[in-house]
């Protein structure tokens, strides 16, 4: 068997009382793009954390290209989070957001070599006429596009996104999909992505993810996310909004 992109086995998480995952098992192939679709609170954002290593669960295991979740080697995975508190609050500019996503510190000196790197995929991602603008002052779009970047610039095998479409107009939107999607092309990457767009993860995603806590659908993006899935987990059919302004997960 091939070295799957991503593994989760027979995964469950507890805060306290709570569960948050519940026997989750999957498997996510090479160079494919997964969306990942639930309601609030369905354990979404909670499930990136334990791929990534930032959380353990209680039983199961995780594995990301033959790699246990928690031993990761540097530049593999990149995350885009949905909430960037520190964003309002840090003094630092766009430039310097991305190429920490290259040091993996905060970049005190920016060599030429970062600079340059972090400029290009800066001018891909849109906002590489931001480069000195203060972080505090951009717009929850300009973040957005500024996050994808810091994210794209290691060139990581594994991108995981937690709505990152949150803040942008449907033209930002597009862009954001093409701009994976041509990513996804050049580079081989496998790309996961929480999204609240069914109809966007029908068109753009290999397979669709649908959680609750656990595993309610897992396939086909015409199957995974078909009206009548969608239905009984939401309660009602699926919708596009113009715009997307984000709601808490976990």
């Amino acid at each position: 068997m091939n070295t799957m992109a991503v593994e989760v086995e027979n995964l469950s998480l507890r805060f306290g009382d709570t569960i948050a995952l519940r026997e989750v098992s999957f498997y996510v192939a090479p160079a494919t793009f997964t969306a990942i679709i639930g309601p609030n609170g369905a354990g979404k954002s909670t499930l990136l954390k334990v791929i990534l290593g930032l959380l353990t669960p209680d039983s199961g295991g995780v594995s990301v290209l033959g790699q246990k979740a928690r031993s990761l080697d540097r530049g593999i995975a990149a995350y885009v989070p949905q909430k960037k508190t520190f964003a309002g609050q840090f003094p630092a500019t766009v430039l310097e957001l991305v190429v920490s996503g290259l040091t993996g510190t905060w970049p005190w000196r920016i060599s030429r070599t970062h600079r340059e790197r972090a400029l290009r995929v800066m001018e891909r991602t849109g906002v590489g006429n931001l480069a000195n603008q203060s972080v505090q002052a951009l717009s929850g779009g300009e973040l957005q596009r500024a996050f994808l970047a810091r994210s794209l610039v290691s060139k990581p095998q594994l991108l995981l996104l937690d709505e990152p479409a949150a803040g942008m107009d449907i033209r930002g939107e597009a862009a954001m999909y093409h701009l994976l999607c041509d990513y996804q092309a050049e580079s081989g990457a496998t790309v996961m992505m929480i999204t609240h767009d069914w109809e966007g993860a029908r068109c753009h995603a290999d397979q669709v993810l649908l959680l609750n806590r656990t595993v309610v659908g897992f396939g086909s993006a015409q199957e995974a996310a078909s009206e009548e899935r969608l239905l009984s987990l939401f309660g009602h059919r699926g919708h596009v909004h113009e715009t997307h302004a984000g709601a808490a997960d976990d």
